[in-house]
């Protein structure tokens, strides 16, 4: 299990920006001042109310992604198959609130726990799936979910 991690408050996809600003892709590596993140080895994040002074004008255009994550790195950190935020005919696919910027889709993970009840204190691991694929443990909490699936949280 690992840890869910923040969601992407304070940050913008590069991809975004970049396409916004047309900038070349590695710009952002010489932006001293503007932290970034990698996930998955794939998405680029910059963080909010960091960028160079000229380029501030921007961040009015670019989409907020508070409570979101892309899916195949929630799938990761969920420890499920991403099919459950790609196909409509997956029983969990309507729970989930998505988001499509620069062709990366996101989900709103934080929006999900919340309507779910589900408390993921900080540090904690979340193994969300079907009912015989969890294991339960005594400093565990068990949230059930629709049909056959349930989250189970580590502490």
């Amino acid at each position: 299990m690992s840890t869910l991690p923040n969601t992407l408050n304070s940050f913008w996809l590069w991809k975004e920006v970049s396409a916004k600003l047309g900038v070349s892709n590695p710009a952002y590596k010489y932006w001293k001042k503007t932290p970034n993140i990698k996930l998955n080895n794939k998405y680029v994040f910059v963080q909010k109310d960091t960028l160079p002074k000229k380029h501030e004008h921007i961040q009015e255009m670019l989409s907020d992604l508070s409570g979101h994550l892309p899916i195949k790195f929630a799938s990761d950190q969920l420890h499920v198959n991403e099919h459950i935020f790609s196909y409509e005919k997956m029983k969990l696919f309507r729970e989930f609130e998505y988001k499509f910027v620069e062709d990366v889709k996101f989900v709103n993970i934080k929006k999900f726990f919340r309507e779910n009840g589900i408390l993921i204190p900080r540090n904690s691991m979340v193994h969300l799936g079907k009912l015989k694929d969890l294991d339960l443990v005594n400093s565990s909490a068990f949230y059930r979910l629709k049909d056959d699936y349930g989250v189970v949280v580590y502490n």
